[in-house]
């Protein structure tokens, strides 16, 4: 049998201030008809390259050889005519992140109506018609009350399924997904990965899966390919790969996952930050006197507790109220009821009296290229800090951001260096040394592992243990990500729509989930 999609001893260099980049190195693999096929690696590994490839979208300074063949044409030698033929009706891509990928300024019924006018030529109420279908498809609720909405009014779950609907729209035989559920909750991921495979089922399609996670891999793919460093170093159906991994490699990436549990926390230790019937209600104003009419509760009553060298862990979908909470904790949103830190409630106190009290709590956030100037080294970006709140001037700035750097992980060599020259888990590493360099009793972690590989988190993970363990630190975690959580958290606290659903020492939530929603994320996270 002729596969679909044939690639074979594929090279792809890039060419950049008279240095050559060697990407991707001799890949060959197939996709048949109706197969998913999963690339798999790390960051940097070649997989995206690889599959833009396939198409001819890469930057002009990727020079590319080898053989792709799609339905036995040779893609690398088409005329850009047959290629845009080609592209978006033979061949359509979803990729991770929808927000760059839709037009903010465009609504979502001129978005995907663009692409089928585009190529199938319809005009007026059909393509209405068929926009309503499609949004359908993707199991977007009332679409038809949808079509006026623009992007960021979506979720992030709804995001991705207009995505999918564009790429589905001309019925294409192979569908590119680029790590399209990376960023989404746990529920929502398993919904997307399940709508992929039924679509897949009922138009006979073909995918090519690209993805760091090979729990999805297990989920979706009939097939996989490993990749490291531009090559693939094994191949082969999922459930051999699974029960047999014969690269290191890969026996590295499926022991990469977060495992382990937090180590038990002294009956004496202090209490850092504690919560009682905390409340965040935004108001809901309209007209021009701006009367509140409703509110959005973010936040309803919710209580915890956090000690020195403990960890709560904060699980949820988006918009749960996860993130409200720990901006309330760290009164950086105003809210109702008490905060106690270091025994002192601090609920009501102004900022000139929150500013002493600043270095002792610090946050570390889910994007660390986003959260880090990009005109700073790293050097100025850890000790910024330490110039605001005055910390011990008797010791050179410099030394402590050395010392701090290794005690991260980073080799202070390169404190002069900006944020772009390093890794998503390097970058991630300075944002905690920048927490950390100012020795603070409580820390916030808003998804700091969500964006990054496999093994990347599970570095973090342990890091964030040593650190906690060294240090006694308090920790407030959150995530969507049950795996990391459980590895880490002593505690846990299940949000859903602003109200605690459940709460419990990490050993009982996970073993005797109470809460119909908490088997449900645990469902979703686990397949079990």
């Amino acid at each position: 049998m002729t596969a679909l999609l044939d690639v074979q001893d594929l090279h792809i260099r890039f060419r950049q201030d008279g240095a050559e980049v060697h990407a991707v190195r001799g890949v060959s693999f197939h996709v048949d008809a109706g197969e998913t096929v999963a690339l798999v690696g790390e960051s940097g590994s070649g997989k995206s390259v690889t599959a833009m490839s396939a198409v001819r979208l890469l930057a002009d300074s990727g020079e590319v050889s080898g053989r792709v063949q799609f339905k036995g044409r040779d893609m690398l030698g088409l005329s850009q005519s047959a290629l845009q033929e080609v592209r978006g009706n033979d061949i359509s891509f979803i990729f991770q992140e929808p927000m760059t990928s839709l037009n903010p300024l465009h609504t979502i019924e001129k978005q995907l109506a663009e692409t089928i006018e585009l190529h199938q030529r319809l005009r007026g109420a059909a393509v209405r018609a068929r926009v309503i279908e499609l949004l359908t498809q993707v199991g977007i609720r009332n679409p038809e009350g949808r079509l006026s909405a623009y992007p960021h009014q979506l979720s992030g779950g709804q995001r991705q399924r207009v995505m999918i609907a564009m790429a589905l729209a001309n019925d294409p035989a192979l569908l590119i997904a680029d790590e399209p559920t990376t960023a989404l909750d746990v529920t929502i991921q398993a919904q997307i990965l399940e709508l992929l495979a039924e679509v897949r089922r009922a138009r006979g399609m073909s995918m090519l899966f690209i993805t760091h996670d090979l729990g999805i891999v297990r989920r979706i793919a009939d097939r996989v390919c490993v990749m490291k460093d531009g090559e693939i170093v094994e191949q082969g159906p999922t459930a051999e790969i699974f029960a047999n991994p014969q690269h290191p490699y890969t026996r590295m990436l499926l022991a990469a996952q977060s495992s382990g549990s937090a180590p038990p926390v002294d009956d004496n230790a202090r209490v850092v930050a504690e919560v009682q019937n905390l409340r965040v209600w935004f108001p809901i104003q309209r007209g021009l006197m701006k009367r509140t009419v409703g509110h959005v509760k973010a936040v309803n009553d919710a209580s915890f507790t956090v000690r020195a060298g403990e960890t709560i862990g904060i699980v949820g979908e988006s918009g749960s109220g996860k993130t409200t909470l720990a901006l309330a904790l760290m009164r950086l949103v105003g809210s109702e009821g008490r905060i106690l830190f270091e025994g002192r409630d601090i609920a009501r106190f102004s900022n000139s009296q929150m500013r002493p009290l600043r270095r002792q709590m610090q946050i570390v956030f889910q994007d660390p290229f986003g959260s880090l100037s990009p005109r700073m080294t790293v050097a100025q970006i850890i000790s910024e800090g330490l110039g605001v709140h005055a910390v011990d001037p008797s010791v050179p700035r410099d030394q402590l951001v050395v010392d701090i750097m290794r005690e991260v992980g980073l080799n202070p060599d390169m404190r002069s260096r900006y944020p772009h020259e390093f890794s998503g888990g390097q970058r991630q590493r300075i944002a905690i040394a920048r927490a950390l360099v100012l020795r603070p009793d409580l820390l916030v972690l808003d998804e700091p592992t969500s964006a990054l590989d496999m093994t990347v988190q599970a570095q973090i993970v342990d890091l964030l243990r040593d650190l906690q363990a060294k240090h006694g630190l308090a920790y407030v975690f959150i995530s969507h990500d049950l795996r990391v959580v459980r590895a880490l958290s002593h505690k846990i606290m299940v949000m859903k729509d602003g109200d605690v659903v459940e709460a419990g020492t990490t050993d009982d939530v996970f073993s005797r989930p109470t809460s119909d929603y908490t088997r449900a994320l645990m469902k979703a996270a686990f397949g079990a």
